[in-house]
């Protein structure tokens, strides 16, 4: 939309308009409409990037100033003296054009039901943060990180990284910017129940109490830190926390801790949590560069697109192969993708993360496939199999080809065969699930296996079918 604008202000005035030319003793004047129009062209240019990269909300500052700003420029243009004249008229028409349309793009973008959704998952993150973490530090307490607060943590990144954008830049900022914070919010509290540095008695050495008083402080600060993430400290600022964790860190590169290893030991573990927080601490920034948002031309997302392309044409040979009753193996090149994937940089951005992930998937998903058709060619029934060992193993033959018509599945969840597949796939768990092992281990085992499989294959058919986007 924005390259559109741009596009058509250009030919607007990228050229000399010689109709509004005067000719006064012999030279050359342009009309004075043209003129204020040419001044308009100049605002609107310079306000154009800001409107195309706006993120916010209708209720934000910044959206009322390049609002009224806008406004304004329109009532100037609509000022604008034509004398009648038809060229100067059109010309002026076409200018108003393109003020309206950016703050057409202006409001779009702040209303549009994407990002509401994306400011309807960030108050939900908030609320979650503040009951969990916020409110207990606050009341003088120390906030307990449950395991149901990360899982909920991890589940909100997971629907902001799937909200669309349709492409459009004003969105995909927001959407970073929120998945940016909750990230962080979540490594903060992760890295918490991770590490839990134990304070050392007082008697040990003499620069023991000084660290166990900065330890309380971090401490604070952790809270601190998770409340500016998520919007919810209205007085303090991410510098002025930075200021205060660094100043901690110069008074504890001041103890003297020789000649003792575990003060020193201790101390280095209250450094590293330290750093740990200072390292979220600019993000008041983060986003402004398009680079980290916009991810066509980003150098993971490309390592990534190139093992799923790949991907794709080892799992078109395979499912190829198996039409003909033959198996082709591929798997030494399978995991060494895998290897491949392990190794992308995801620069601690969410979505890049999320696409590592669903590329994983999608390799493994072939592995499975072939591992499974391999023990099924492989296999050699006794005659004292029990039934139920074999009923279990006639599943896992139904399920191999169920997995490959998956595998080769490229439609919506609306299509008929989404609907088929998957109501065949549950009818496969109901045939598990009315397997009798009357007590044979090995039955059981088997059976909980092959429950798993069919569970991952309508996993990956969900993932295949969910839009995802970068």
């Amino acid at each position: 939309m924005c390259a559109n604008v741009f596009g058509a202000l250009k030919s607007l005035f990228g050229k000399p308009f010689d109709g509004g030319k005067r000719m006064d003793h012999g030279s050359q004047q342009q009309h004075p409409a043209m003129i204020r129009l040419y001044e308009v062209q100049r605002e609107v240019q310079s306000l154009g990037p800001q409107v195309c990269t706006f993120s916010g909300l209708k209720n934000e500052r910044e959206y009322r100033r390049l609002e009224r700003e806008l406004t304004r420029l329109l009532l100037e243009v609509d000022q604008v003296d034509t004398e009648g004249r038809v060229d100067l008229q059109g010309a002026r028409k076409r200018a108003a054009q393109e003020v309206e349309g950016l703050l057409r793009y202006l409001e779009e973008n702040a209303t549009h039901p994407s990002r509401l959704a994306i400011e309807e998952l960030s108050r939900e993150a908030q609320r979650l943060v503040e009951q969990g973490v916020v409110e207990p530090q606050r009341a003088g307490g120390t906030a307990e990180i449950s395991d149901e607060l990360v899982d909920a943590v991890q589940e909100l990144i997971l629907r902001l990284t799937q909200v669309k954008t349709g492409g459009s830049v004003p969105l995909r900022k927001a959407r970073y910017r929120a998945l940016t914070r909750l990230c962080a919010v979540q490594d903060v509290i992760e890295g918490r129940t991770r590490q839990q540095t134990l304070p050392l008695s007082e008697d040990t050495h003499v620069a023991v109490q000084r660290i166990n008083q900065v330890m309380v402080q971090v401490s604070g600060a952790r809270s601190q830190l998770v409340a500016l993430l998520m919007g919810l400290s209205g007085r303090d600022s991410c510098a002025h926390l930075s200021r205060v964790l660094t100043e901690l860190l110069v008074e504890l590169d001041a103890l003297d801790v020789s000649g003792n290893a575990a003060v020193r030991n201790y101390r280095k573990q209250v450094v590293e949590e330290i750093n740990g927080l200072l390292k979220h601490l600019d993000l008041e920034g983060e986003g402004d560069d398009t680079r980290r948002y916009d991810l066509a031309q980003n150098d993971s997302i490309r390592q990534i697109e190139a093992v799923r392309g790949r991907v794709g044409q080892l799992r078109g040979e395979v499912l190829r192969h198996c039409g003909v009753g033959d198996l082709f193996r591929p798997k030494p090149e399978l995991q060494s993708l895998l290897t491949h994937l392990d190794q992308v940089d995801t620069a601690r951005n969410p979505c890049i993360r999320e696409a590592r992930r669903r590329a994983v998937l999608e390799v493994q998903a072939v592995i499975t496939f072939l591992d499974l058709r391999e023990a099924l060619i492989c296999r050699q029934p006794g005659s004292n199999e029990p039934p139920q060992h074999r009923a279990v193993w006639m599943v896992l033959g139904s399920l191999s080809d169920l997995q490959a018509q998956v595998l080769c599945f490229n439609g919506k969840r609306a299509d008929k065969s989404y609907i088929l597949l998957e109501e065949l796939l549950t009818k496969q768990l109901l045939a598990l699930d009315a397997v009798d092992p009357q007590g044979d281990e090995m039955t059981k085992v088997a059976r909980k296996q092959a429950v798993k499989f069919a569970q991952n294959i309508l996993s990956y058919l969900d993932m295949k079918t969910d839009e995802w986007e970068y």
